[in-house]
Formats: C-alpha cells, sequence, structure tokens
C-alpha cells in the first residue's frame, strides 16, 4: 500500500519537469497523511493542469465524504471490477507527485519505516485517480494512488508498493479516450528495484503531526 509520501521540490522544478500549469504556490513537504490536499496533475483541453486534491477517493456516487478515508489506495489487479474506482478509471485518471514514500518493517513488537526514493534523488509521478463529488457545502475533488505488488528492494517490507509511471507512459495515463482495461492495466507494473534505493528515517514519521525535514533524514549514513 502507501499511506505516507513525500513531494519537497518546488514548483518551477516540478513544471518542468512534468510540463504542466499550475497557480499557487507550493510548500515543502516531508510528511503527507490520508485526508491530506495532494498535488496532482489531470489532462484538460488538450494540456496537463495541476490541481490540489484531497488524497481519499469519494465517489461521485457516495451519500458520505468520510468514505474517503477507506480509499487512499486502489488494486491494480481488480480496479476495472469495483465499484468505487471502476468510473474513475475509465475516464478520471491523474498523476500524483511526490520525490519519496514511506513504508513500515515489523521488527519484533515495533514497526521501523523506511523511506523510498528513485536513486536519481528526483520527483516521481504515481499513477492515480480522481473522482468529483458533489456535496452539501460543494463540489468535492478526491484522489486515490494505484498499487501493484512490490518490487525486490521493497519486499521485504511491504508487499505492495504505490505504481509509480515512467514519463513515456504519462500521456497515455492521462488521456481519457484511452479506455481499454486491459491496456491501462498493463501500465501498472512494479517500478524496477535497480532504479531506487531505500533507507530507514525516523520514528518522527509516525505521526502525520511531524512534517518536517527530519522526517526524511537517515537515521544511519550511508
Amino acid at each position: 500500500m502507501c499511506g505516507r509520501f513525500t513531494l519537497t521540490a518546488d514548483s518551477e522544478t516540478l513544471q518542468t519537469l512534468f510540463r504542466f500549469r499550475y497557480q499557487g504556490l507550493l510548500a515543502p513537504r516531508f510528511n503527507i497523511a490520508p485526508g491530506q490536499d495532494v498535488l496532482t496533475i489531470v489532462a484538460e483541453g488538450g494540456e496537463r493542469v495541476g490541481k490540489m486534491m484531497r488524497w481519499g477517493l469519494v465517489p461521485f456516487w457516495a451519500k458520505d465524504a468520510r468514505i474517503g478515508a477507506k480509499m487512499i489506495n486502489a488494486r491494480a489487479e481488480t480496479v476495472d471490477e469495483k465499484a468505487s474506482f471502476r468510473h474513475a478509471f475509465k475516464r478520471r485518471r491523474c498523476l500524483i507527485l511526490a520525490d519519496g514514500f514511506y513504508e513500515w518493517k515489523k521488527e519484533g513488537t515495533k514497526k521501523v519505516p523506511y523511506r523510498f526514493t528513485l536513486k536519481t534523488g528526483e520527483p516521481f509521478a504515481f499513477a492515480g485517480l480522481w473522482e468529483r463529488w458533489k456535496g452539501p457545502s460543494g463540489p468535492l475533488e478526491t484522489c486515490t494512488i494505484m498499487t501493484t505488488r512490490a518490487n525486490e528492494l521493497i519486499a521485504p517490507i511491504h508487499d505492495r508498493m504505490p505504481v509509480i509511471l515512467p514519463p513515456e507512459r504519462h500521456d497515455d495515463w492521462l488521456d481519457a479516450s484511452f479506455d481499454d482495461s486491459e491496456y491501462l492495466k498493463s501500465l501498472l507494473l512494479p517500478y524496477p528495484s535497480e532504479l531506487m534505493r531505500m533507507y530507514e528515517v525516523s520514528p518522527l514519521v509516525n505521526s502525520p503531526k511531524h512534517d518536517v525535514s527530519a522526517c526524511i533524514e537517515p537515521v544511519h549514513s550511508r
């Protein structure tokens, strides 16, 4: 699964890498948690547009927005079968920007947090889905992160990992005219482990109240 991630790069760097239009300021985030707003990219009018959306997908048919707390991830293997995600998978796909994510390894009675990044340290894009829910106080845009089986690096820590899309697949994922489920699901693969790195981080990340640079610092020098 993916329950916590980071995005520390500045807006200019992100817009250069991912070629999207965005108005607004971006503060570095060291411990992004479900229920918080995250930076997404959607396709609108032939261009990429950056939007802040709440993490935790609320289906358009939901009666209560609180359902989003259970919808932070969507499994690649069954995304086209689940009522909660089927509609978004067909027509509302997005990129969710990050530069690292956390997983926890059970060691005896405690859980030890690790951060995973690309070896280059560059930002990347999760495959995501989004929806617009019409609530009593107005429309709410929410999203979820696709997950797949873990690669060799992550498997000793957790059996699932978020889907990191390579740049050459971004346009296909964003293009709503692609409605071939089998093709789209073929994009949802584990990212190559040889292109990633991991390191242990402080238990500070265990609480979403801690959103500070110390969260991403290695516990041990490598």
